[in-house]
């Protein structure tokens, strides 16, 4: 049985999942919502920025410290009652669209995910046998990405019937599910996890651990500088639309659905190969490189189309693996403040990379970003292979990287 199917037969996983999957929609659905409703009523794009803003910079300034809960505290209780405070948020926006309620819920949810995401990861974690653990998070972006797809499409029909309110109100329901689901778990089937000694619970332990990890510097390093340059499609794709390829909206909205599709079937391969090593971090990371590389000499949406799409599902398991890692090569008694370290790295790479890649297209054009762009994330693939060769005392050959030993060694 493949790896992925057989997580299905843990029934914790099985109803983590479904809820997951029904949360995930209804999330989209809400920004959806949030940003018709932004438009709509201040026609300001700038507004929308600052939401985004509001909801990551709290992860930026909490996250840590959410990371040494996470590593203290028992995880299911709080998440129940994250979910229920999300619910809240949600409902809020049905009984006032003033701006300053829309900033207020973009503020709070951002503190609440600073505390939610390194439990979350932690207790993730938990629900599957450690080697089972890439399969998982793989599994886990597929349902992610099936889900935003489907929250995105159904919100996409509410919101022109009934506005955006009753796109929050499903929302606050979906939480409902996550919450059901897990009170509905069986507590004695899930893998106790190792708390870390009093002396080595703190934020500033947890920074030191990470530091004393030359390989995980490493990956998180290839994470940021990939993450903010080479994972900022939605604004090349539309730059490279209205500019050189002289599309329409509908190209737009094709190519956004062929991102998705791959983004899918990435997310579907690493769950059924189970196959989560440094070899296929590196060499998906140069692989997605040098394809955006070549994405800015495509002559038309086709031809763009047609490498979106390997690179969409080389994104997914590229971000999939980096966060396996992270968790299988680091102490469990430190997971939560490891995933709160790459939380931190996420959205600086996103806060950085979103403005980076959308000065580049408007200074130097959307072709010449995409070159400039995959030249400087190839050039950081390569560098974190040899980094990484010399840290596993090997030498940089092409089979460190693209030859799969799996099986034999966790590389």
């Amino acid at each position: 049985m493949a790896p992925m199917f057989a997580l299905l037969r843990v029934r914790n996983y099985r109803l983590w999942a479904a809820a997951d999957l029904v949360s995930v929609g209804g999330t989209w659905m809400q920004v959806l919502g949030l940003n018709w409703l932004i438009l709509t009523a201040t026609g300001s794009a700038a507004t929308m920025g600052l939401v985004v803003m509001l909801q990551a910079l709290p992860v930026l300034l909490l996250g840590s410290w959410g990371g040494a809960l996470a590593d203290r505290l028992p995880a299911r209780p709080f998440l129940i009652g994250f979910q229920l405070l999300r619910a809240l948020l949600a409902l809020a926006l049905l009984f006032s669209f003033d701006n300053w309620i829309i900033y207020a819920v973009a503020l709070l949810s951002g503190v609440i995910s600073s505390f939610e995401g390194p439990m979350l990861g932690r207790f993730g974690s938990s629900m599957v046998p450690g080697e089972q653990l890439g399969s998982a998070l793989a599994l886990g972006s597929v349902l992610s990405s099936a889900g935003r797809i489907g929250g995105m499409a159904l919100g996409g029909v509410l919101v022109g019937i009934t506005g955006p309110s009753s796109l929050f109100a499903i929302n606050a329901a979906s939480y409902l599910a996550v919450v059901v689901a897990l009170a509905m778990m069986r507590t004695g089937e899930l893998r106790d996890l190792p708390v870390a000694p009093a002396s080595s619970r703190g934020v500033v332990a947890g920074f030191r651990y990470v530091l004393s990890q030359p390989a995980v510097l490493i990956v998180l390093a290839l994470s940021f500088v990939l993450g903010s340059l080479g994972r900022n499609y939605q604004v090349s794709m539309a730059a490279m639309v209205a500019g050189p390829l002289a599309g329409s909206s509908g190209a737009y909205g094709l190519l956004s659905t062929v991102f998705a599709v791959g983004a899918v079937a990435g997310g579907l391969l690493l769950a059924g190969s189970g196959r989560s090593t440094l070899r296929v971090l590196l060499a998906t990371g140069f692989t997605i490189s040098v394809l955006q590389f070549c994405s800015g000499l495509m002559p038309n949406v086709l031809g763009f189309a047609a490498l979106i799409l390997p690179i969409a599902a080389g994104a997914v398991i590229f971000d999939t693996v980096v966060s396996t890692r992270i968790q299988l090569d680091t102490r469990e008694d430190m997971r939560g403040r490891v995933l709160a370290t790459l939380g931190l790295v996420s959205s600086l790479s996103g806060m950085v990379g979103a403005p980076a890649v959308g000065w580049l297209c408007d200074t130097l054009g959307a072709r010449e970003a995409l070159l400039l762009a995959g030249t400087v994330t190839t050039i950081a693939a390569v560098a974190g292979a040899v980094a990484l060769a010399r840290v596993k005392g090997r030498s940089l050959t092409p089979s460190f990287v693209f030859l799969r030993r799996a099986a034999e060694q966790p590389a």
